[in-house]
């Protein structure tokens, strides 16, 4: 069960987390209106009835609600004209209103805010590299399969290869990348062993994977090094690593659809709330790489073309960029209920799916019998 003091903790690492992520969100929106012109009358962060706010010197309203799990930005003449009454359109600000600007000035408006997110990060994994350093994967070997090359060759646990070849070797990966593209080799590894290097002569093994093969030796590693980079290689690591992430998410969701992979991962508040008080009770350097990978997941999932989230409101702006007029309300309309509807499935699906990661669906399973 878990105690006050955790669940405390939790609960503020979660709202810590979630509301950095949102503000940083909104942040983008907000910045991007200001830039082509646009009014903005209110910057919230959570829903619902206000529980703090204030009025800044252009007239925008601050404020945190009480549910917080999202946010918005309010732009002047966000509405269609059709759908508000006379005397609001007559209030408007001529040349302020977030509808008679250009679709392509809305656009920027609207994608501005996931990319907000993938720019927070590029920056998070920069700072991390550069302070605290990039996760390594030794060239350390932590485990040995048996009747495999490696095994065949002598090679123990603990077992340090600092060369392939000659070819120097700093990283697992290294070894990956040399051994991979040598099946049936006869290869030198050069191992550190007891304070002492030691050459092992190694014919490399080889298993067909799509139709080729490709080398192995049959070890597994197990340890990881910090490595602390230069600004710039952090800044260039930092983007690189939000790239992968964004690349190997995509394929994760990919592969759900096609049915290759369960559904189990895709996760809701909850298991969000838990993975930060976890990362909470392991140091700031975690807190802030959850923070960074979540980033990347909220900037992909509103970039998804359904309506109701920002790829939604980019998908009818291209329409109507190739119409030359915006799509009819009718259409708008109903892409909306039904973007609404599988958000709403969407939700119920990971909430689901948190309660049995958390194993509240089973424990009340076993209370029915």
């Amino acid at each position: 069960m878990m105690g006050s003091l955790e669940f405390l903790r939790t609960a503020a690492a979660f709202l810590v987390v979630l509301g950095v992520l949102v503000f940083i969100h909104e942040l983008g929106h907000y910045l991007a209106a200001r830039w082509r012109g646009v009014y903005v009358e209110a910057f919230s962060i959570g829903f619902g009835r206000t529980i703090a706010g204030w009025t800044d010197s252009q007239g925008t309203v601050w404020k945190l609600g009480w549910l917080p799990l999202g946010g918005y930005v309010k732009m002047h003449g966000q509405e269609r004209p059709e759908d508000v009454a006379d005397e609001v359109r007559a209030s408007w600000m001529p040349g302020r209103t977030f509808q008679e600007k250009s679709v392509l000035s809305r656009a920027i408006i609207v994608a501005a805010g996931p990319i907000a997110n993938f720019l927070l990060a590029a920056v998070l994994f920069a700072v991390l590299y550069g302070f605290v350093g990039r996760p390594v994967a030794t060239p350390v070997v932590g485990e040995v399969v048996a009747d495999s090359a490696a095994a065949n060759a002598g090679l123990k646990v603990g077992d340090r290869i600092t060369a392939i070849d000659g070819a120097p070797i700093r990283r697992f990966e290294d070894i990956q990348h040399i051994v991979s593209r040598r099946p049936g080799d006869k290869l030198d590894l050069v191992v550190k062993r007891d304070g002492a290097d030691e050459h092992l002569a190694i014919i490399v093994g080889s298993q067909e994977v799509n139709g080729a093969k490709i080398g192995i030796l049959g070890i597994r590693g197990t340890s990881t090094e910090f490595e602390r980079l230069a600004p710039g290689q952090a800044v260039v690591a930092g983007v690189t690593q939000t790239y992968d992430i964004s690349a190997q998410t995509l394929e994760g969701l990919w592969q759900m659809i096609r049915g290759n992979r369960g559904t189990e991962d895709l996760g809701g508040p909850l298991r969000i709330a838990q993975l930060s008080g976890q990362a909470a009770s392991l140091g700031l350097a975690s807190v802030l790489s959850l923070m960074a990978f979540l980033s990347v997941s909220l900037g992909l999932i509103n970039l998804f073309p359904i309506p109701v989230l920002d790829g939604g409101h980019l998908m009818f702006y291209l329409a109507e960029a190739l119409r030359g007029s915006p799509v009819p309300p009718r259409a708008q309309e109903y892409g909306y209920r039904a973007g609404f509807a599988v958000l709403a499935a969407l939700f119920l699906f990971a909430t689901w799916n948190d309660l049995s990661h958390l194993g509240l669906v089973k424990w009340v399973a076993s209370q029915f019998g």
